[in-house]
């Protein structure tokens, strides 16, 4: 029992009975159970998942936009070619006009390539990042 428990670190009291059972012993889920606290095994807790950066009760903060270039969106678009070859589209937005600002395509894109695309369109992008 103790070495299926170190074994499969995840796995609790029940899990570890049943594998006992396939394994051909005669043991139920409260004897395992029994030996289980005995020896002081415990499942480790799982980490906690990041925050997220929206709220609680699931809304998000968003800006309205009020004027043109007051906000704008982007996106990845995934595709393949017909010899299945991947290649990305970043398409940039502006939120008030709904229009189409940019659209790049490549076989990658990266942070830079994002920065670049940003900075090309409006040169007054390269201030805010730093």
């Amino acid at each position: 029992m103790i070495e299926l428990a170190r074994q499969y670190g995840r796995y609790g009291y029940r899990r570890i009975a049943a594998l006992l059972r396939d394994a051909g012993w005669q043991v139920n889920d409260k004897r395992v159970e029994r030996l289980w606290r005995r020896e002081g095994l415990k499942v480790p807790i799982k980490q906690p998942k990041k925050s997220r950066l929206w709220l609680n009760d699931g809304s998000c903060v968003r800006l309205r936009p009020e004027y043109r270039d007051h906000v704008w969106s982007y996106d990845f678009v995934h595709c393949r070619t017909d010899d299945g070859k991947v290649f990305r589209t970043l398409n940039i937005l502006d939120e008030f006009s709904r229009e189409c600002l940019t659209i790049r395509v490549r076989r990658r894109l990266n942070s830079t390539d994002v920065i670049d695309a940003f900075v090309d369109f409006h040169p007054e992008v390269s201030r805010i990042g730093g």
